[in-house]
């Protein structure tokens, strides 16, 4: 029997909308579906009739499915010569674990491609208004985790991200948000430095707190945020408010 194919695909930021053509076709015509917890829906009902879907989505403390066992799912499915989809939030190389499916598949002699996808940040900075750079305000623009493997605060040089870097993405930082505010603040970032918090981004659910990173803490626990969202930080996150206020002065003057 001729070996299949696995596309480690990347299905965007939320919106099903967002999704590639490429990564569309693949879903289309696959034979099996491994898919994440944050995949939309409507992308799981563009599958073709009779083909296999599997749930191996991790949430926060909660695996449904080992990597190990995912890897090797992936392998046994495409040796039996089906077309494979693995589709994953955002973009598979982007904190997707991609890179390590992709290894797996090629130790054991599998054809693989990848597809990428909108990663969070490049999708919810549209959908939220906020700018990862702009210019005069923000040159250059990071994305890090704020969680690390083993679920405690990310090993990232937040000294050096405090003042390297204009605007700061953080992902997976919500549940140590206490930490990582007290991280960048103990190494030098402003507290008085515009930072956001977007729950659900660029979904029908989407929602986007804006204050300061000295706030974002007590903003989180009054909003009640949760997983999955994107803690910003940087003055690009101001031209949000500007965009907003000309956004209502023109709809204003639309139906005035």
């Amino acid at each position: 029997m001729s070996r299949g194919l696995v596309s480690i695909v990347g299905a965007g930021p939320g919106d099903p909308e967002l999704i590639t053509v490429k990564a569309l076709k693949r879903i289309q015509s696959a034979d099996v579906i491994m898919y994440d917890r944050l995949v939309n829906d409507q992308l799981l009902a563009e599958a073709r009739e009779g083909a296999l879907r599997i749930y191996c989505g991790k949430a926060p403390g909660l695996h449904s499915m080992s990597q190990e066992m995912i890897g090797r799912m992936l392998a046994a499915h495409a040796a039996e010569g089906k077309q494979v989809v693995r589709l994953k939030g955002g973009d598979p190389f982007i904190f997707g674990r991609g890179g390590e499916e992709a290894l797996v598949l090629a130790e054991a002699g599998i054809a693989f491609e990848i597809i990428p996808g909108i990663t969070s940040a490049v999708g919810t900075s549209a959908s939220s208004l906020i700018p990862l750079t702009h210019r005069g305000v923000a040159s250059s623009f990071a994305c890090v985790t704020g969680t690390g493997s083993d679920g405690s605060v990310s090993s990232v040089r937040w000294d050096l991200l405090a003042h390297s870097v204009d605007t700061l993405v953080i992902y997976m930082g919500i549940s140590q948000l206490p930490q990582i505010q007290h991280e960048l603040l103990h190494h030098g970032k402003s507290g008085h430095t515009p930072a956001a918090l977007i729950e659900r981004g660029t979904t029908s659910e989407e929602r986007i707190i804006t204050g300061t990173l000295a706030e974002l803490h007590s903003l989180a626990l009054l909003h009640q945020v949760n997983n999955p969202a994107l803690i910003m930080v940087g003055e690009s996150v101001l031209i949000r408010e500007q965009l907003l206020q000309m956004q209502q002065a023109a709809n204003a003057s639309m139906t005035g």
